[in-house]
Parts: C-alpha cells; sequence; structure tokens
C-alpha cells in the first residue's frame, strides 16, 4: 500500500525535503556558474574592447615618435620650428612648419567662424523652440551632413563656392583658404550642433521653469540659463569641432591647394599638414629620404597640435563642469 505524504513518518517527510533542496541547490549553483562564466567573458570582451583604443593609439604615436627621431637627426627642432619655408621637394629644401602650421590654422578658424555661431543656434533652436516631432526629424537630418564624403564637400568647394566667391571678391584665386574654411565649417556644424542640443536637453526641466517664473523670456531662459548650465557640454562639442576641422584632409587639399605659403590671408592658397602628407604619400618622394620622413615629422607636430586643445578643452570641461 502506497503510503500519502501525510500518513508517512516524519523522517521519511524530512528526508525528502532535503534531497529536493540538494537538487534545487545544485541547479541553483549549475545556472550561478553559468551565469559568473558569462560575465566573465563579456568583461574580457569589454576590457579588450576598452583597451585596444589605447594600444592603438599608443602604437600610433609610438610609430611617428620613431620616424621623426629619424627626420630630427638631420634637420634640427629649431629649423623646423623657426623656418619660415617649407620646400622638402625642391632641390634647396627647408623644412620649417610654419607655413603649414599657418594654413591649418587659417583654414581652421574660418571653419570654426561658421560652425560655432551656426550650430550653436540650430543646438538652442532644437532645445528650446522646436516642438518634439520636428525636432526628432530635424537633428537626423542635420546629422546626415556628417556622413558626406569629404571629397564631395572639397570638389563642392573647388567648383561651387569658389566662383561663387570670386563673384564678389575680385582677383580671388582657384585655390584660396577661404572657401575650403567655408566648407570644413557646413561639415562641422552637425557635430557642434548635435552635442551641443544634447548638453542643453540634459539640464532640468526645473532650472528653465525657476527661469520663468521670475519673469524671464524663453530667449533670455535660453541665453542666460541654459546655454551657462550645459557650458561644459558645449565646450566638448567645440573641442570637437576643433579637432575635426584641423585634421581635415581632402577638402584642403582640393580646394586651399598643396603650395605652402606663410600667411593669415584666408584668400590666399596655401597648404596645411595633411594635404602635405597626403602629396608626399602619392609617392612623389622614395622611401626613407629625408622628405619622405617630414611627414611623420609633420603628423606629430599635428598630434601635439590636436592634444593641445584637447587638454584646453578637458581643463575647461572641468573648472565649469555642472552635475544634475
Amino acid at each position: 500500500m502506497k503510503l500519502s505524504t501525510e500518513t508517512s513518518p516524519p523522517a521519511l517527510r524530512n528526508e525528502g525535503a532535503d534531497v529536493a533542496l540538494q537538487f534545487e541547490r545544485a541547479g541553483w549553483l549549475r545556472a550561478g556558474g553559468r551565469l559568473r562564466l558569462g560575465e566573465r567573458v563579456i568583461e574580457s570582451l569589454l576590457f579588450l574592447a576598452g583597451s585596444s583604443s589605447i594600444l592603438i593609439t599608443l602604437g600610433i604615436v609610438g610609430v611617428l615618435t620613431y620616424e621623426a627621431s629619424t627626420f630630427f637627426e638631420h634637420v634640427s627642432v629649431r629649423d623646423f620650428l623657426t623656418d619660415a619655408q617649407w620646400t622638402p621637394l625642391f632641390e634647396d629644401a627647408h623644412y620649417g612648419i610654419l607655413p603649414l602650421l599657418s594654413g591649418t590654422l587659417v583654414t581652421t578658424v574660418v571653419g570654426l567662424c561658421v560652425a560655432i555661431p551656426v550650430g550653436t543656434v540650430c543646438a538652442i533652436w532644437l532645445s528650446e523652440y522646436a516642438p518634439k516631432k520636428l525636432r526628432e526629424l530635424i537633428k537626423p537630418a542635420l546629422e546626415l551632413l556628417g556622413a558626406v564624403p569629404t571629397v564631395v564637400y572639397g570638389y563642392f568647394a573647388f567648383l561651387f563656392v569658389t566662383p561663387f566667391l570670386q563673384k564678389f571678391i575680385p582677383g580671388l584665386p582657384g585655390f584660396n583658404m577661404l572657401s575650403a574654411g567655408l566648407v570644413i565649417g557646413l561639415m562641422i556644424i552637425p557635430y557642434v550642433s548635435s552635442l551641443s542640443e544634447d548638453a542643453m536637453h540634459a539640464v532640468p526641466m526645473q532650472i528653465r521653469e525657476g527661469s520663468y517664473a521670475v519673469g524671464a523670456t524663453r530667449m533670455q531662459t535660453a541665453l542666460r540659463v541654459v546655454v551657462p548650465a550645459s557650458f561644459s557640454g558645449i565646450t566638448a562639442a567645440y573641442i570637437l569641432g576643433v579637432s575635426r576641422a584641423v585634421g581635415e584632409t581632402m577638402v584642403v587639399a582640393i580646394a586651399a591647394g598643396t603650395q605652402p605659403n606663410l600667411t593669415a590671408d584666408p584668400t590666399e592658397p596655401g597648404a596645411t599638414i595633411t594635404a602635405y602628407i597626403v602629396q608626399v604619400s602619392l609617392g612623389d618622394l622614395p622611401h626613407g629620404s629625408i622628405g619622405y620622413q617630414s611627414i611623420f615629422a609633420a603628423g606629430l607636430a599635428l598630434l601635439l597640435l590636436t592634444l593641445a586643445f584637447n587638454i584646453g578643452g578637458y581643463l575647461l570641461r572641468k573648472r565649469y563642469r555642472q552635475v544634475y
């Protein structure tokens, strides 16, 4: 006769409960072990992904430093930083970085004069004035400008912007830094506007409501409350725009020309550091020559310039950062 649980002795009932509990614990242990193993695998993959960027950066810095050291064995650092001529392809070679540096800074400044005000105004409108549905439509469309290939922007500057400017600026040469800088500014508007809008959108609504409560208008709230409160994020957007403008290659190579010219006049032709690297990389100089090694010295100078901008932006963000 089969005994039911109610009529079985207490010892049998306790033994059955212990066995069931052991099986349940064993299942938990197996599931927990698989879970911990999966977490370790995911943590390892995330660590590899995070460390790979650091290793790649260190590799780039190492290659540039090693190759540039060979260049500086033949050219002094003083001549590299102070010589006003950059003619590594001529028989009378000069290796002064100042003409390339001036071309890079001029095109960058012209681009920022376009991107910063336009991008900031777009960000303020998207954050404070645009309806939600219109914002969700306009912002992705604006960000699509960043997906256009840079060579397209280069030919747009050379074939459209330069002839258009020549109607208003007589004697403007076909290659000039003004048209290149304007198109670079058009390119980096999405970076400035999108990141600035994200920073403004992160400002709590209570801050805006407090401004409205004391009688401020929407414009006063946007300019005197929201923008200062999101200044660290806006600064990060500006620094990203600067880095993007400094590192631009195809637009300046096509529209500004490849003639190193130490000038601050944007209507003159000029060459940037990236344009020179492209020019030499096409095979005009034999591998291992001093002229070829000069591209690594120029690349190292560009890396240090970008690093200086990023350090300055980090210090500004750290000084004015607001945590909500």
